[in-house]
């Protein structure tokens, strides 16, 4: 997301594996490239990207609250997953980052008993998961999950399983980078993802957060 409020394709990169070194790589050659400013990488819990997002761009990291709520429910037979995602929904409607840290240990403090697993997952993961209440409220909606780049995800892996088996990464590159292209031109002519009025509230001088530019990481 840059500072006009579009969503934007800064990169693509292939690599054997999403090993620290594959995206250490990946985020050099996008800052070797003029990216700046980045306050807020969204992805799911890739340790490799976790640590390469600290190392290159010293940014906040969120973990995908979709796939966060998925691993909880991992913990808990499926007849409870029910009565456990209501539960654990009530951190994400709390109006400020200290209510919702107060909830989520409150809820795992009542689990805890029952499933010990799930609680030390919550414990582990609750800033992670949280980080987007640092930021505005106006854009939260827009910053917990990876949900905006899903889309894009599947016509990519729709694309290339037609192919099945490219004969080598040039012809990788061709075709999801013309995928890539595709939608960055789309997005460019759709509505602004985030209004003028709030991007340029986040491009004001930081009192606590100053998120000029937000990517999104899948």
């Amino acid at each position: 997301m840059n500072t006009d409020g579009k969503r934007e394709i800064v990169g693509l990169h292939i690599g054997p594996s999403e090993a620290e070194t594959f995206w250490s790589s990946f985020l050099k050659s996008l800052a070797r490239r003029g990216l700046r400013g980045v306050k807020l990488v969204i992805s799911d819990a890739h340790e490799g990207l976790k640590a390469a997002i600290r190392r290159v761009f010293g940014a906040t990291w969120q973990r995908c609250r979709v796939h966060w709520m998925r691993n909880a429910l991992c913990y808990v037979s499926k007849t409870q997953q029910s009565m456990v995602a209501a539960a654990l929904r009530q951190a994400f409607i709390q109006p400020d980052r200290g209510q919702s840290s107060q909830m989520l240990r409150h809820v795992a403090d009542q689990l805890r008993q029952k499933w010990p697993k799930l609680a030390a997952f919550i414990d582990d993961s609750e800033v992670d998961v949280l980080s987007y209440l640092d930021f505005p409220e106006q854009h939260r909606s827009k910053l917990h999950s990876t949900n905006p780049l899903e889309r894009l995800n599947k016509e990519v892996k729709r694309r290339a399983d037609v192919v099945g088996i490219f004969p080598n990464e040039t012809a990788i590159v061709r075709l999801i980078g013309a995928v890539l292209l595709e939608q960055n031109d789309e997005w460019q002519l759709q509505h602004r993802y985030m209004q003028v009025e709030a991007m340029a509230e986040l491009a004001a001088p930081p009192s606590t957060t100053d998120p000029r530019q937000i990517p999104c990481a899948a």
